[in-house]
């Protein structure tokens, strides 16, 4: 998820919805979870548990999540991850071993019938399951939703894909998009009311570093590849890379070592990503065959029945008569 903390030094404003519009590469895996970990807080287990057990929350987020996009001029591109990182291994185990010990607290709640504890962890042990992937990519296929698959981290793959000129946006929470270069990321596409946008061109201005001084800031504060620094948060960072010039010469005089960062450098510098994709961003959505598929998969009409409406609306709105 990367270092929030990076939002102490990054170009963010916020703008209006109606100053949108183009394409938005979506971070799936940061986007999805967030609706995920919302339904499942705020909705009976019931609603969106089938008979032999399969958790499918991920349906009534995608249905309630998609409409932001088409009512606002946003034609959104999924993407989805590939293979994980060998560097990001360490924090792949730290969140299953965070995991672990929320469902232990979770069966300790159920066992005291505290509800609202349940709800809570529920939602915080949410794991983005084959079932819940692989839905949401038939969801979205016969919603006309393009989906690219990413060769390694999806965010990177987003980025690169705004680098080239692919997308006008990348849309994702996580900050590490700034440190891949991502020129513009929406940010609070999940929330309510209007998004941010963070602009990486006027991050470098503002301090007038370069984008290698930008990422070895990122290393000094750490990252999902490395611990940072003790004491060096991004506005210390800023100064000590200023005054040095580079990650090694700031580690040099501070007379410490991280481990691998060179590969890491070249991990936010240059990641795994391709160029070999297409999507169309004029779209047919099949709306009563993704009403059949969400049924299909036990979920009530009523818990998406908004959704569908507010996508109908908008394909109304647009006048493009092919997608109903």
């Amino acid at each position: 998820m990367g270092n929030a903390s990076l939002r102490d030094i990054a170009a963010i404003d916020e703008v209006s919805f109606d100053s949108l519009d183009g394409v938005v590469a979506v971070d799936a895996h940061n986007w999805l979870y967030r609706y995920l970990t919302t339904t499942v807080r705020f909705t009976n287990s019931d609603v969106y548990t089938t008979e032999d057990g399969a958790e499918v929350a991920n349906l009534i987020g995608v249905v309630r999540g998609l409409p932001k996009f088409f009512e606002n001029d946003l034609t959104p591109v999924f993407i989805f991850d590939g293979g994980v990182t060998d560097l990001k291994s360490d924090e792949v185990q730290a969140r299953r071993e965070q995991r672990q010990q929320y469902e232990e607290q979770l069966e300790t709640a159920r066992k005291e019938g505290d509800a609202t504890e349940v709800a809570l962890l529920e939602s915080r042990t949410q794991r983005l399951t084959n079932v819940i992937q692989e839905t949401t990519r038939e969801l979205l296929s016969l919603l006309d939703v393009p989906v690219v698959e990413a060769p390694a981290e999806g965010e990177a793959q987003a980025a690169h894909m705004g680098r080239t000129g692919a997308v006008d946006y990348v849309g994702s929470e996580d900050y590490d998009t700034l440190l891949l270069g991502a020129p513009l990321t929406i940010r609070k596409l999940t929330n309510s009311g209007d998004p941010e946008r963070m602009d990486f061109e006027a991050t470098l201005a503002e301090h007038d570093i370069t984008w290698e001084q930008l990422v070895d800031i990122g290393i000094l504060c750490g990252t999902d590849f490395n611990e940072g620094i003790s004491g060096i948060g991004p506005k210390t960072a800023v100064k000590k890379i200023n005054t040095h010039g580079d990650l090694w010469s700031v580690l040099d005089a501070e007379g410490e070592y991280i481990e691998h960062a060179d590969l890491i450098r070249e991990l936010f510098l240059n990641p795994d990503v391709t160029d070999d994709y297409a999507f169309e961003t004029d779209t047919s959505p099949d709306i009563g065959a993704a009403k059949a598929y969400v049924s299909d998969w036990g979920i009530p009409e009523s818990n998406v029945e908004r959704g569908f409406e507010r996508i109908e609306e908008s394909v109304a709105q647009t006048g493009l008569d092919e997608w109903m």
